[in-house]
């Protein structure tokens, strides 16, 4: 980020005062903590997405081969338990065999209860048969050489003990087909399940949005020729594959969709030779594809808490109403009709993350809010933003904004998102700030705001309110410490006022014109009235015309005769 030149006595201020709020962050704390360079995310404990996802193979693995030795010491057990129940029953009477072996089962069962109840339900979740598969059914022949089997070991019955170890020999004794251990497992649960009923299928209606991605997609591997048509099939057979694992975790779920990423970049990076810009823009579309049929089953999926922390964050956000612009010490001056623009879109950003489905895009809305509120702080200091100006202004709108489902878009971004967009470049950049924001917002404290712990409780009871003073009379409308909206607030109460002032003088002004209109127009109809009194007028018949009627007068001279004259 661009870093803005200061004087000395400037920056020692800005300084103090960001120490003073416990807001200001440095740059090496958004950065791994293991030192590789790339960028951290709270959700991942401060790692980035490589290191994170080596810390959880690691842990994945040595969960593992903790359950196997847990199946190994039960089936010892459980198999010393037995050799003990039938040795002993050799020298009991027939009648109480199944008396003694009973009560000596129970007895070892009891004995060891606690620590099958704590781990072996984990074995159970990953090994054992989904309790929603049919049985399977067996052939006749096989069904006969299963009876002779039970008739030879006198109708022992198979621990469960045995049943898992069978399992994890089962699983680790199958090479890694594929890029990680997860997939392994997945695919080994998937073998033996396809035995059992028919694999599902998403069969639900596409959306509108969905066909026309499908379509984009198609016709942008259709410039790849060769290659595409690949692509296309392994990310078509990568969302069947993915249907059918619903029953997995939603960790388990973002493993798969990060080894597919994984996969298909390190072919396209041999197909195009190296060229990352390619398989950039490849991947791009690659995940645009799968995550927008994906996005109903993974996004704020059942089996997390995401929505839970969704109405956590909103109601706290909700009970910080109160908080100003001072008291976040937030470099921006919203009465500058542009800034209070970029204000505006930077919220309609973040609040829009939540329509769409891709990460990429909802990196995008977060990174489109992130350069409004670099808008704004620029134009209101006129010079470069810092790191230090724009996490407190990035606090201010979200807090503004309260965005849907925040916990639930942060979450789905960190896991099903291209890793690489999140280790560098502004995308990770501006996403690991919100990512702090909104921690900070969880642990906004009075320190935090400049106030005392007594102010700080009293206005998130809601007792009392920097927006509502005790006294009205003397609540200042203007200077430092009062909120800008509160003073647009009431310099808008103000125009009104004159407003309403000019309208009852237009309306009052109306009414005089009105009332001179009607006066003006009696006194013309009196003058009119005298002047025809002082002169009347005298109306004569009219005369009429000498042969009006036609009718013969001997009065009348007669008619004038041409006359002929010789000569």
């Amino acid at each position: 980020m661009d870093e803005r030149p200061v004087t000395r006595n400037k920056g020692k201020t800005m300084s103090q005062r960001s120490e003073r709020r416990g807001i200001h962050v440095d740059q090496s704390e958004l950065l791994c903590k293991k030192g590789c360079g790339y960028y951290g995310n709270a959700a991942w404990q401060g790692l980035c997405s490589k290191c994170w996802r080596e810390e959880y193979q690691k842990a994945r693995q040595r969960q593992i081969q903790e359950d196997w030795a847990l199946a190994e010491k039960l089936q010892r057990e459980e198999e010393a338990a037995y050799v003990s129940i039938h040795g002993s029953s050799q020298t009991q009477p027939p009648q109480s065999h199944s008396q003694q072996s009973l009560a000596t089962f129970s007895k070892f069962e009891e004995k060891k209860t606690n620590e099958k109840t704590r781990k072996v339900t984990t074995v159970k979740k990953f090994f054992s048969p989904s309790s929603r598969t049919a049985p399977k059914k067996v052939p006749p022949e096989k069904e006969n050489e299963k009876r002779v089997k039970e008739e030879k070991v006198q109708g022992r019955r198979e621990s469960h003990g045995e049943t898992l170890l069978r399992d994890l020999k089962g699983i680790f004794t199958q090479p890694w087909d594929m890029g990680s251990p997860t997939e392994a497992l997945v695919s080994r649960l998937r073998e033996s399940h396809e035995g059992k009923t028919p694999s599902p299928s998403i069969s639900r209606q596409s959306s509108i949005e969905t066909d026309r991605v499908s379509q984009d997609f198609v016709d942008f591997l259709k410039t790849l020729q060769k290659p595409g048509r690949e692509i296309h099939k392994q990310s078509r057979a990568f969302i069947e594959s993915m249907g059918n694992k619903r029953d997995l975790g939603v960790e388990e779920l973002s493993e798969c969709v990060q080894d597919f990423y994984q996969n298909m970049s390190d072919r396209l990076m041999n197909y195009f030779k190296g060229s990352s810009e390619k398989v950039d823009r490849v991947m791009d579309q690659v995940e645009k594809y799968i995550m927008t049929r994906l996005y109903k089953s993974v996004f704020c999926p059942e089996t997390t808490d995401d929505e839970k922390k969704d109405l956590v964050t909103q109601r706290r956000i909700r009970a910080l109403h109160w908080v100003t612009i001072q008291m976040l010490c937030v470099p921006v001056d919203e009465e500058i009709p542009e800034v209070s623009d970029s204000v505006v879109k930077a919220i309609t950003d973040v609040i829009e993350m939540d329509s769409k489905r891709v990460p990429k895009d909802k990196l995008a809305c977060i990174t489109s809010c992130s350069k409004h509120i670099f808008n704004a702080i620029r134009i209101t200091k006129n010079e470069p933003a810092s790191a230090d100006d724009f996490l407190p202004t990035l606090i201010y709108i979200v807090l503004k904004a309260n965005p849907p489902r925040l916990q639930s878009n942060i979450q789905y971004i960190t896991r099903f998102c291209n890793p690489s967009r999140l280790m560098t470049g502004e995308d990770g950049y501006y996403f690991t700030n919100l990512c702090c924001a909104v921690a900070f917002i969880e642990k906004l404290d009075a320190q935090s705001l400049n106030l005392s712990p007594e102010d700080f409780e009293r206005y998130m009871s809601g007792q009392a309110s920097p927006r509502r003073p005790d006294n009205p009379a003397g609540w200042p409308q203007t200077g430092s410490n009062v909120n800008p909206v509160l003073s647009q607030i009431h310099q808008n109460l103000s125009v009104l006022s004159n407003l309403e002032k000019r309208q009852q003088q237009v309306i009052e002004e109306a009414q005089s014109l009105q009332t001179e209109l009607a006066e003006w127009q009696d006194s013309v109809a009196r003058e009119v009235q005298d002047i025809l009194e002082r002169y009347p007028l005298e109306i004569k018949p009219r005369a009429s015309a000498i042969d009006a009627e036609n009718v013969e007068n001997d009065k009348l001279p007669p008619p004038l005769q041409p006359q002929v004259f010789a000569g």
